[in-house]
């Protein structure tokens, strides 16, 4: 199965599914911008205001952490995952960290 063909939820059950459990999966990504971008950032801060650069970043990292989540749902036979969250938070002042978990579950045959 193809890593896009995963169905990702935020909820637990999926209408007209029937699955089975595998377990947990994540997807991660820590970035960082660069030294002028924070030097703008930072006199953006003063004036208030949305920081475009940051909501880019932060947009980038969640994309790359659902096809992570994706990838590794993938590698472990997955058909979709449930109950996926974003989480995120910063490293050190300059650098943010966003994760996307779920559980990772297999389709099974409705035998009714």
């Amino acid at each position: 199965m193809a890593r896009s063909d995963i169905l990702v939820t935020t909820t637990e059950n999926i209408p007209g599914k029937k699955y089975e459990i595998i377990g947990e999966v994540f997807g991660l990504t820590t970035q960082s911008k660069n030294l002028i971008k924070d030097f703008g950032a930072g006199l953006k801060s003063m004036v208030g205001g949305e920081i475009r650069s940051y909501t880019k970043m932060l947009e980038d990292s969640r994309s790359q952490a659902l096809e992570r989540l994706r990838q590794s749902a993938a590698n472990e036979g997955a058909d979709a995952i449930v109950m996926m969250r974003f989480d995120s938070g910063s490293i050190g002042g300059d650098m943010q960290s966003v994760v996307a978990y779920g559980t990772a579950v297999r389709f099974i045959a409705d035998n009714d």
